[in-house]
């Protein structure tokens, strides 16, 4: 596999529309070279290309979904009671963004 060069990660910095000073760069190059050093190690395990991928940790783990079913909510009048500010059927919000 081709390894990253300084090229390569300005080439994505610039798509991505991130600017990197030659510090970042490097401690991207550095971070991938431990990457590759880690995927090597693991490449080196004996049959790994025989393995089957798998979606969980555990064998016989099952995901139970409950059964979805419409249940009675409270009234918009009982809602209203809880608020602070409102105007007609509306809760007034603090603002969170500038």
């Amino acid at each position: 596999m081709e390894k990253f060069t300084k090229e390569i990660v300005d080439d994505l910095a610039d798509k991505l529309l991130i600017g990197l000073t030659d510090e970042e760069n490097q401690m991207v190059l550095d971070e991938f070279a431990y990457i590759d050093q880690n995927i090597d190690i693991i490449n080196t395990i004996p049959n790994i290309s025989e393995v089957e991928p798998m979606t969980h940790c555990l064998d016989d783990f099952v995901c139970e979904l409950r059964e979805d079913k419409a249940e009675e909510s409270i009234s918009i009048d009982d809602a209203l009671k809880n608020c602070d500010d409102y105007i007609d059927t509306e809760i007034k919000v603090p603002k969170v963004v500038g």
